[in-house]
């Protein structure tokens, strides 16, 4: 057999992803460790100040969520630019997304600064709100530097440089762990704060891991073919709109989908302490798991990228068949995991017996959307690879917020089935979203190996163009 058969171009396909997917899938699941580290030693504080750090989070998570889908946009542009021969057009694209960064993340510090009202709306139980407002306060001076961070991430991995990713997901967990530990417990002479104390430990991480790779990018030679820091460029509106058609629709995919989560944990958070605390264990490991698919999808998104920008058909299916393939297995790996061990899994987190038991049956419905988790976020990152964004935008809204969240809404505080009747709304949410996402995939590859990868989309550089 030879590398020329459909077999032999899926396997060399699926080696290459492994590879640029391995490093990324890495750093996702260090970024989430960042959060299993605020949530283990708030745990260790009590089961108040756990579901305080919970609540809190998700109102960061509900607006970085629209900034992270923004700057996606980056990945592709560089992809392709990197596909289409045109590495050193990807400058251009870099100077304007830290114009982007510095907006976004400006805006997100002021929205974070906001969320009591969205915490009182939500009837989150009032013990809870203090802290919870304590810890967002903390948090949001972190805001500017997680977009920075996201600008540089994704044009390295638009580059298919990976690593670094790595690099500084580690970097954060590094310095979050020891300054968690002293401002939350109050440790070498500092005050315990508590929730705040694991705000301000996030935002300290979040800066370094920023701070870090501007740095990296400015340094390494490897990056100097792509002229990122040839010269200075100020906001350029045409380049950052352009950007912005391609981001928003993803910000608000990112959205819809995270929204659903964030919108599931706060009407948990109205049940009392207990199910808040279950809840922010199981959708913790959840979100943890789910960091595999999610780097594979972010490979998927340049790999996708690299063969339009060489306007290959056959290479963009090969991408996402490649894909399909790791996600499966690995979604696999994860739903056995829950369904074998939900109480041992739990256990590590909290010491008490109720929100345990809790915990360990939420896993079980957490195995269940494995899959369709898995699939939807691979068909985003196929799709984003296209920069088609608009449509998948619309499915999301249908799939998160006009099927999943009234089934949820319903069962679980309709019906009486509680915490559980809302994670079987989040399961039919993202079941829809994999169907329909998959479908509009395969649609767009059917066209183009019909009517070719139109040269427009595979030769479009994003403003503004380079002299």
């Amino acid at each position: 057999m030879t590398t020329d058969t459909p077999r032999g171009r899926l396997g060399r396909e699926v080696a290459a992803t492994f590879v640029l997917a391995l490093p990324i899938v890495v750093g996702q699941l260090l970024t989430v460790a960042m959060n299993t580290i605020d949530t283990v030693l708030a745990g260790r504080l009590g089961t108040q100040v756990l579901a305080a750090v919970s609540q809190g989070y998700q109102i960061w998570v509900v607006v970085l969520l629209v900034v992270i889908g923004v700057m996606l946009a980056v990945t592709p542009s560089a992809a392709q630019l990197d596909g289409a021969g045109r590495r050193d057009a990807v400058g251009a694209v870099f100077r304007q997304a830290l114009w982007l960064a510095l907006g976004a993340g400006v805006l997100l510090l002021l929205a974070v600064r906001q969320g009591e009202p969205l915490l009182r709306l939500a009837r989150v139980s009032p013990e809870i709100i203090p802290d919870a407002v304590a810890f967002l306060k903390a948090i949001s001076w972190g805001a500017p530097a997680l977009a920075l961070f996201f600008a540089c991430k994704n044009t390295s991995e638009g580059l298919s440089l990976s690593r670094p990713t790595m690099y500084f997901s580690l970097l954060g967990v590094a310095v979050l762990f020891p300054v968690a530990w002293v401002l939350m417990y109050g440790r070498l002479g500092f005050p315990a704060l508590g929730a705040a104390g694991a705000g301000y430990a996030h935002a300290c991480a979040l800066w370094v891991q920023a701070l870090g790779f501007l740095a990296y990018l400015a340094l390494r030679g490897r990056y100097r073919e792509a002229r990122l820091f040839v010269r200075f460029d100020g906001p350029d509106p045409r380049a950052i709109l352009g950007l912005l058609r391609i981001g928003v629709p993803m910000g608000t995919a990112l959205f819809m989908e995270g929204g659903l989560f964030v919108a599931t944990a706060l009407l948990v958070g109205s049940l009392g302490a207990v199910p808040a605390s279950a809840h922010a264990i199981a959708i913790n490991f959840a979100s943890l798991t789910f960091m595999v698919p999610l780097g594979i999808a972010m490979a998927t998104t340049v790999r996708v990228g690299n063969a339009v920008g060489r306007r290959d058909p056959q290479a963009i299916a090969d991408a996402a068949k490649a894909s399909l393939v790791l996600v499966l297995g690995a979604q696999a790996l994860s739903a056995g995991a829950m369904f074998a061990f939900p109480q041992a899994i739990a256990g590590l987190y909290s010491d008490d017996a109720a929100v345990v038991l809790l915990a360990g049956s939420l896993l079980w419905f957490a195995a269940v959307f494995q899959f369709s988790d898995g699939i939807q976020a691979l068909a985003n990152g196929a799709l984003r690879g296209l920069k088609d964004t608009a449509v998948p935008a619309a499915i999301t809204v249908l799939a998160y917020w006009g099927i999943g969240f009234p089934i949820g809404w319903w069962l679980g505080l309709h019906d009486g089935w509680g915490a559980a009747g809302l994670w079987v709304g989040l399961i039919a949410g993202l079941t829809v979203a994999a169907t329909l996402l998959s479908l509009r995939f395969i649609v767009r590859v059917r066209r183009f190996r019909r009517d070719g990868v139109p040269a427009s989309l595979a030769g479009e550089a994003p403003p503004p163009a380079v002299p």
